[in-house]
């Protein structure tokens, strides 16, 4: 059996945790996120009396809250993948 206290001591990994392609799509991810918000927003009114039923689109209650949680998917996918 070999003596350990004998080894140097090597880093455990030299590498750096994110690539550049972790970076690229991080920056995706967040593209997709604000595009998400961006899709979200407006569909108000002008005056408080009247009511404007461009709020229920179904850019904003579906396209636009599927494109967010798709975007936090790609940046999970980001942080965890190793290249």
């Amino acid at each position: 059996m070999k003596n350990k206290q004998n080894q140097p001591e090597q880093p455990e990994n030299s590498r750096m945790p994110l690539t550049r392609r972790n970076y690229v799509l991080l920056a995706i991810g967040f593209a997709v996120i604000l595009l998400g918000f961006v899709l979200m927003a407006g569909g108000g009114s002008d005056s408080p009396d009247e009511f404007n039923y461009a709020m229920f689109s179904w850019r904003r209650i579906t396209l636009a809250p599927i494109l967010v949680i798709g975007g936090f998917v790609i940046e999970i996918y980001a942080i965890m993948k190793r290249y």
